[in-house]
């Protein structure tokens, strides 16, 4: 067996010279690493510090609220702001007028707008173009304009202060726009999928709820999500549509709790704790549907 020739000194120095070349590039890119990892950690901190002292304002007493040194950590935690947000029982009844609309309007914004989404990208029909053209038309009118339509409406069918009369006016405002996000999604899954599942065996109604609906599943729950913070946190159509004291979504509850709180001074750990009771309900909804989001992004493509 021959021996192994050592590596003439020219190639040592070429490689010498490369790995000199190549250093300052690995440097700059360390380096640019490093600045846009701390410019996002920056970021990140300036978003949720307002979350932050919402929350630690609902837990700090009033007293040490309106002292003029601030203080960034609980050291004085108590829940009796929370206690007293609880004590009138009208959080409970908004919470449940909430709950009741927010889910009934992303159940008919996720079937009606899929439904139009799935017409507009996979068949052509007379009026498409007329249709998808009076969905943006739509989108862009103004919520303020339709105030006295929408109150005669609902006032001429007797639906005010329903939850009825409110997921009807919540649904026809978030359809548009969402029927405008899932048409991405469905034009994104090739019509050569269900063909081929057709060619195997499965009927065309089989293949789409074997092998593209599952794909469509990231799309559906980004437009649940959008039509959930729509109608959670809407106020402007959920003050005409609910006039009366005792029919109030959270958010008009919200308003009434402040006005009330104004007249004896403003207790701003009230008011925050009413805020934290708030959005802990769309904390808890999005912690669930984060997961799903990219769950259907390959599932479904292989018939089984």
């Amino acid at each position: 067996m021959s021996a192994i020739a050592p590596a003439r000194p020219s190639q040592g120095k070429a490689r010498d010279l490369a790995t000199r070349k190549h250093a300052p590039r690995a440097n700059r890119r360390r380096v640019r690493a490093v600045a846009l990892g701390a410019l996002g950690i920056l970021a990140a901190l300036i978003w949720v510090f307002p979350v932050y002292w919402m929350v630690l304002s609902a837990f700090t007493p009033a007293a040490y609220l309106r002292a003029t040194t601030p203080q960034f950590l609980p050291l004085h935690a108590t829940t009796t702001n929370f206690s007293r947000v609880l004590e009138g029982g009208d959080f409970a009844t908004a919470l449940k007028m909430s709950t009741a609309i927010t889910l009934l309007t992303v159940l008919a914004v996720l079937v009606f707008a899929f439904l139009g989404a799935l017409a507009i990208s996979r068949w052509k029909f007379r009026g498409r173009t007329s249709f998808v053209l009076a969905v943006l038309f739509i989108q862009m009118l103004p919520a303020e304009g339709l105030f006295i339509a929408q109150y005669k409406m609902l006032s001429s069918v007797h639906l005010l202060d329903s939850v009825i009369g409110v997921t009807v006016l919540y649904t026809a405002a978030v359809i548009p726009f969402t029927i405008w996000m899932l048409r991405g999604f469905v034009a994104g899954v090739p019509a050569e999928l269900e063909e081929a599942a057709m060619v195997d065996g499965l009927s065309r109604t089989q293949a789409f709820l074997r092998i593209t609906f599952p794909l469509l599943a990231p799309g559906l729950v980004a437009s649940g999500v959008y039509a959930f913070l729509q109608a959670w946190n809407e106020f402007t159509v959920a003050l005409v549509a609910l006039p009366s004291q005792s029919s109030q979504t959270l958010p008009l509850w919200l308003r009434n709790f402040l006005s009330a709180s104004a007249n004896r001074g403003v207790d701003w750990g009230q008011v925050m704790a009413a805020s934290t009771l708030i959005a802990i309900p769309v904390i808890i909804f999005f912690l669930f549907v984060q997961g799903r989001m990219t769950s259907g992004l390959v599932s479904g493509a292989v018939k089984g």
